[in-house]
Formats: structure tokens, sequence, C-alpha cells
């Protein structure tokens, strides 16, 4: 069977997976500084390399995400709502509500039977319901990203913001501190404020179970259960949440079978 390599360039990260039809054969993630033409051919070339790939082997090449134009050697270059509904569809075929977490932007999906998006909504130029707005609070608190989720777990207190904006939130955050608040529940109420801005994008596309959250803040089991507990039902999340979009144009330019 032919090989498929879905790239997807986000704004924080860039992605990239090799696919045999619907398997996984690798994946890559890397920081998307610099130039996105450079960060798209090293982060294919990470994924090739894990799964022990030449490129002369690969048959089709797909890009999605901010920066897919970068990529000249894709075969095809699609959407990332699109791309995020097919790996979305392809993991979870139940799933008709997709919330996207990435780190700009924060998107809501309606889905059919099909995996075709129908409807779908964008958070306002704000990163209060993006994981910007997890990285500015971890950065404030000197810890890793990576530790909020498990760290609001803790909490039996969660802080009360009064404002859905990752900069005012900030020096909310601040007050809170210098108040004596623990910092499980400062990113408790981090995560509430989040999830708040997020189930509004939900209300308006209309939620329809199965509902999937992708993209880094999935890795957030934090996030994800307070999103879970504000929209009412269980979410599912893909094994590696911020490969969805790399995986679905994968799987797209195989269905498409161009070149």
């Amino acid at each position: 069977m032919a090989l498929a390599v879905g790239i997807d360039v986000g704004s924080g990260f860039s992605k990239a997976v090799v696919c045999e039809g619907s398997a996984i054969l690798s994946s890559a993630i890397l920081p998307s500084g610099g130039s996105y033409r450079d960060t798209a051919t090293r982060v294919a070339d990470e994924a090739l390399d894990k799964a022990g790939v030449a490129r002369a082997a690969v048959s089709l090449w797909a890009a999605t995400g901010y920066g897919a134009a970068m990529v000249p050697f894709a075969d095809l270059t699609a959407t990332d709502i699109s791309c995020h509904a097919s790996g979305v569809h392809c993991l979870f075929p139940s799933v008709r509500t997709v919330i996207d977490v990435g780190a700009q932007f924060s998107k809501a999906m309606r889905l059919d039977g099909q995996g075709k998006v129908t409807n779908f909504v964008l958070n306002e130029k704000c990163a209060g319901g993006s994981g910007k707005f997890l990285q500015l609070i971890a950065r404030m608190l000197h810890i890793n990203v990576e530790e909020i989720g498990a760290l609001s777990l803790k909490s039996g207190n969660p802080v009360a913001f009064t404002t859905g904006c990752a900069v005012f939130a900030e020096s909310e955050a601040v007050s809170r501190i210098a108040e004596g608040a623990l910092p499980e529940d400062i990113v408790a109420g981090v995560h509430k404020a989040m999830a708040s801005k997020i189930v509004n994008l939900v209300v308006r596309v209309g939620l329809a179970e199965d509902c999937a959250v992708t993209g880094g803040g999935a890795n957030d089991a934090g996030l994800v259960k307070t999103i879970g507990e504000e929209i009412g039902v269980k979410v599912l999340v893909p094994p590696e949440p911020q490969i969805t979009a790399a995986y679905g144009a994968a799987q797209l330019v195989q269905a498409k079978g161009v070149p």
C-alpha cells in the first residue's frame, strides 16, 4: 500500500504523520519557529526517520494549518477544518462535534455521518479560549505547561475569574496569588474561564454527541474534564490529539489519490 505523509504547520507547533492507509506508522511534533518551510521539512524528516522510511518511498504528501502554503512539496493543501474533521472521523466515526484547542485559536465543528463539516465557528482574536492562555499562566506560576492539567485536578476551590480575556486574567491571577490562592486553584479557575468561552463556540454550532477534543489543549486533563462538565457530556480524546489534523490531511490526500 502507498505511503502518505500529512503535515500540519500550526502557529505554535508543526506536526507530521506517516500513514499507510488508515494506520499511523509514526508521527513527530516540533515548534513552528523561524521558517515554516524549513520546519515542515524537518518535522516530516523526523517522522520518516521514526518510521524507517525514505522520502523516495512516500507517494503522497499533504499540508494543512497556518503555514500550509509554505510546504512546496505538498500534493494537496487543505484547510485545518476539513483535516480535523477527516482525522477525527477516521478515529471516532461516531463523533458529531469537534472542539479543537490550538495554540492561538480554538474552534468548534459539527460533522455529519460521513465526517463532513456542516458548521464551524472560531473564537475571536483573543487568547482566552486557546492554549496561549495556558502558556501565560504556566509562565506566571513558574511551572511547565504540561503540569497544569494534573495540578488543576487537585483543586478544591477554583478561583473565579471575572474576565475571559487572557491579558486581564493574567493580572487578576497575580492579584489572587498575592491574596494567597493556591496554584492548583488558579489553574482550575483558568480552565473554567477557558471552558466557558469554548462552550459558547459549541452552543453556536449546536452540540451533538459524540463530542471529541483535539489540539494541544486536549493534552490537558484538567481542561478536558472541565469542558466535559460545562457541556454536560463525556468527551473523547484521540491518543495523540495534537496530530489529528496532520493525520486527517494524510487521509484526505489518499482519498483524492493525487497526484
